[in-house]
């Protein structure tokens, strides 16, 4: 792996394997800002060269070994990882892991073993036997709105989840997610998708930072883009902080300016 930027000698790193100390480092959150909840949200993408998110209906064919070595961090870093529902199912979601590579680094920052998984739904359709919900190593969210079925509430209450409302209708706000989260004390904020979810997140203006990986294949096709849904009125600037190259994949890092 090199370090494309930045650099300090105006030439890209040599080709090495970076610890995982090392990728925490260029990963790690900014510090909380002052008076405020501090909620950072970051999401985690992947892309072909021709702007497809997934191919077959998930975004796994895309993705390498390097690649899910950099997702493993930015959940390892993370104190929640967010997704909506119809990604949960697609792509197999299970609960977070505690990694003892990183038990150090989170006890000091006084975050869980491992991150909660949190699923955006209007609905709560889900599966409640699934993994995600009897067996994960701290509590699975469900993030809704205040109209969402009461029945479907108990449900989800009784299989150990604990919903979290986060919207004044029967789907979920953004910025009342974020808020509702950072109330929790989860203010490191990871989504993860699908393209839908991003959308939202990024039309409502709390996107903070996307980590894009640039996938070098090309897919044709009609997938979507990694963001899809209502657009902005006047297109949001993010500035790049970082760029890493393994095996022809682009590891970037973009932040709101």
């Amino acid at each position: 792996m090199r370090r494309l930027l930045p650099v300090t000698d105006q030439t890209p790193d040599r080709d090495r394997e970076w610890s995982l100390e090392e990728l925490a480092e260029l990963y790690g959150y900014p510090p909380p800002a002052a008076g405020g909840p501090g909620a950072w949200l970051r999401a985690n993408m992947v892309a072909s060269l021709d702007g497809a998110a997934q191919h077959g209906g998930a975004s796994q064919p895309l993705s390498g070994a390097a690649d899910m070595r950099i997702f493993g961090v930015l959940r390892a870093l993370s104190d929640v990882v967010i997704a909506g529902a119809e990604t949960v199912r697609s792509e197999g979601y299970r609960p977070a892991k505690a990694r003892e590579a990183f038990a150090a680094r989170r006890a000091a920052a006084g975050q869980a073993p491992a991150p909660a998984i949190a699923v955006v739904s209007a609905s709560l359709d889900l599966d409640l036997t699934a993994p995600l919900f009897t067996e994960p190593l701290v509590p699975t969210l469900i993030l809704t709105g205040a109209g969402a079925a009461p029945e479907r509430v108990r449900a989800a209450e009784r299989a150990g989840a604990e919903v979290v409302i986060a919207g004044d209708g029967p789907g979920v706000d953004p910025a009342q997610a974020v808020a509702a989260l950072a109330g929790r004390g989860l203010t490191r904020q990871l989504v993860e998708g699908g393209p839908r979810l991003l959308g939202r997140f990024v039309a409502a203006g709390v996107l903070d930072e996307l980590c894009l990986t640039v996938a070098p294949v090309m897919t044709a096709g009609d997938a979507q883009r990694i963001t899809d849904g209502p657009g902005v009125t006047v297109p949001e600037r993010f500035a790049l902080v970082s760029v890493l190259e393994e095996a022809g994949f682009l590891f970037t890092r973009y932040r709101r300016i």
